[in-house]
């Protein structure tokens, strides 16, 4: 395993910049991203998939630093109402995974998107709610008429470039727990699979631990986010877990997002590495920094140092007492 970290904190540095930033402060690989709601501020896309020279030179600047390129993201609405952006974040994921496959990315993550009511809509909608019946019709429609054939698409398009794409569970979309992303791979194709992130899991009332059982079981797992989340119980009573204040709202939200170590103790993230480690997964650990209560570098940091010691570096030696 190697720790890393999702590079859109520093989005105000430049590429070499950032680079030495994260260099710095201990880590081992960066997840970059290529557009969407993370930005493109540390790859021009475009440049790099047409130009065999600048890859090279966007390599070296990570191999001088002896940083590992893990992942790309580009998290949007591939299923959007909004023809604009729908088209917008299908053409990122594409060529993301099309420049993923160039430069030996093996990972790209991202969002399953999340599709409107009805042919015309103008807003997506995202039913959690078995009844009344129509919020289930919907759920049928979206699920066979939009999300379906388009993941059956982009499995092959990942396939063809050697690419593995990991969804987010994330709530808001439609593929946001285990059941859904197996539900989605089993649909379309293993490229398919899990970013999973703790931080969106908590909240939903799901054990990380157990979520990356269920879908380890499955080599389910294309990459992990480090993230935490602190649920106050008193605002949960208050405003209950689908919680809809902005997130700038922190004193009477329900949940917030933190730094590792500060949502849940470290024994937990011992327990999900180990998890991680006994389920096959050995890529990157990428922390992701959203705490609302500390500066960019204090979160980071922290998440740095709750984690080092926590990471299983070395494959495991023979068993020599069995």
């Amino acid at each position: 395993m190697k720790l890393g970290v999702f590079t859109v904190l520093y989005g105000n540095l430049s590429f070499t910049e950032m680079l030495d930033k994260v260099k710095g402060a201990g880590v081992q690989a960066v997840e970059i991203g290529t557009g969407g709601y993370p930005g493109d501020a540390h790859c021009p896309r475009q440049e790099l998939l047409t130009s065999a020279e600048k890859r090279k030179r966007y390599q070296e600047e990570l191999e001088q630093r002896g940083l590992l390129l893990g992942s790309f993201s580009c998290h949007g609405n591939p299923l959007s109402p909004d023809e604009a952006f729908r088209k917008e974040s299908d053409q990122a994921l594409r060529e993301t995974i099309e420049l993923a496959g160039k430069m030996n990315v093996p990972v790209v993550n991202c969002f399953s998107g999340t599709a409107g009511d009805h042919e015309g809509a103008k807003y997506p909608n995202w039913p959690v709610a078995p009844w009344p019946n129509e919020y289930r019709h919907i759920l049928e429609w979206q699920w066979e008429e939009k999300l379906i054939p388009y993941w059956k698409e982009i499995g092959e398009w990942a396939e063809t470039h050697g690419v593995k794409v990991a969804l987010e569970l994330h709530g808001g979309f439609l593929v946001h727990t285990p059941y859904t992303l197996l539900t989605l791979r089993k649909a379309t194709s293993p490229a398919i699979g899990a970013n999973l992130d703790p931080s969106h899991l908590w909240w939903q009332g799901i054990d990380p631990v157990a979520a990356i059982k269920i879908l380890g079981r499955e080599g389910a797992i294309h990459h992990f986010h480090a993230k935490d989340t602190f649920i106050d119980q008193e605002q949960v009573n208050m405003y209950g877990l689908t919680d809809m204040q902005p997130y700038t709202h922190i004193q009477t939200r329900a949940w917030n997002f933190r730094s590792v170590g500060c949502g849940h103790d470290l024994h937990e993230w011992t327990q999900m590495i180990s998890a991680l480690r006994t389920y096959g997964y050995d890529h990157v650990i990428s922390i992701e920094h959203e705490d609302p209560l500390m500066s960019i570098d204090e979160g980071f940091e922290t998440a740095v140092r709750n984690l080092k010691p926590l990471l299983i570096k070395e494959k495991p030696t023979e068993m020599w007492w069995a």
